[in-house]
C-alpha cells in the first residue's frame, strides 16, 4: 500500500527533488565546517533521510526506507557529492534553498503522517511520527555537526507548520479510513496541506514572523514564605528577611 502522493509519478519526482535539495542543505553545513568528502556525503544522507529512518524504526517497518530505497539513497548521496563541488553557487541560492527546504518539510510531514496512519497508529502517534519524519533529519545533521538544532535556534515558523500539516493529514487519513474520501480526493487534500506548510514557512521568513518565547516577567506572586525559601537557596544557606537583608545569626 502506497502513500497517496507517492502513487503519482509527478509528485514522486518532486519528492526526489526535495530529498536532493535537503541533502544539499545538510552537505553545505558540513562544507562550512571544513569536513572531508566522506563527512559531507554522510551529513547530506542523514539530513535528507534521517527523519524517515527514525520513523520507520519506530514503526517497526524494517529495513528503513533511508537504507532500503535505492533511488532515495542514491539521490541523497549524490546531493552530498554535488554540494562538495558547487557549494559556492549553492551558498548564493538562499531563497531557492529555503523554498526547497520548506517543500521537503511539507512533503515529509504529510508522507510521514500518512505512512503512520497506514500502520494503524493513533492520530496522536501519527502526528509525532510525521514530525519526526519532517524534522528528524535536521536534528541528526546538527548533532553530527555539534550545533544547536536548527529547529530550536530558528525562531521563524518551522516546527509549527509541520505540526499543522501533520494534524491536518491525520484528519484526511481518518476520512479515508471511514470511506468518505477516495484516493484522488486524498491526493488533492495532501497537495493542499503541503502547499499550506510551504506557504506558512516562507511567509514567516519573508515577514520575519517568529514564535513567541517565555512571558517577560519581573515579579513573583508566590507567598512570602516561598520567596524567603528561594532567597535562602540562592544565598547558599544565608538567612535573609523579606527585604533581602542578611540576618544570619
Amino acid at each position: 500500500m502506497e502513500v497517496a502522493l507517492e502513487s503519482n509519478a509527478f509528485f514522486l519526482g518532486i519528492e526526489y527533488a526535495a530529498i536532493f535539495c535537503c541533502g544539499m542543505v545538510g552537505g553545505l553545513a558540513a562544507v562550512r565546517k571544513g569536513f572531508d568528502l566522506f563527512a559531507i556525503v554522510l551529513t547530506a544522507w542523514m539530513s535528507a533521510l534521517g527523519g524517515g529512518i527514525i520513523r520507520d524504526v519506530m514503526l517497526g517497518s524494517l529495513p528503513p526506507v533511508g537504507i532500503a530505497d535505492r533511488g532515495f539513497v542514491l539521490t541523497a548521496l549524490a546531493s552530498g557529492v554535488a554540494v562538495a563541488i558547487i557549494h559556492p553557487e549553492v551558498d548564493h541560492l538562499k531563497w531557492s534553498m529555503i523554498a526547497f527546504d520548506a517543500l521537503a518539510l511539507g512533503l515529509f510531514a504529510v508522507n510521514g503522517t500518512s505512512k503512520a496512519m497506514m500502520h494503524h497508529t493513533s492520530g496522536m502517534t501519527a502526528v509525532f511520527l510525521g514530525m519526526f519524519t519532517a524534522l528528524g533529519g535536521g536534528l541528526v545533521r546538527d548533532m553530527l555537526l555539534n550545533e544547536v538544532p536548527f529547529v530550536m535556534r530558528d525562531k521563524h515558523w518551522y516546527a509549527v507548520p509541520s505540526a499543522i500539516g501533520c494534524v491536518l493529514t491525520v484528519f484526511v487519513g481518518k476520512a479515508v479510513n471511514a470511506g468518505l474520501l477516495g484516493l484522488r480526493e486524498e491526493m488533492i487534500l495532501d497537495m493542499v496541506i503541503v502547499a499550506t506548510v510551504v506557504a506558512l514557512r516562507l511567509i514567516s521568513v519573508k515577514f520575519d514572523l517568529i514564535v513567541p518565547g517565555a512571558v517577560v516577567r519581573s515579579h513573583s506572586y508566590l507567598p512570602g514564605e516561598f520567596r524567603t525559601l528561594g532567597r535562602l537557596r540562592a544565598g547558599r544557606g544565608k538567612k535573609v528577611d523579606d527585604s533581602g537583608n542578611d540576618i544570619t545569626a
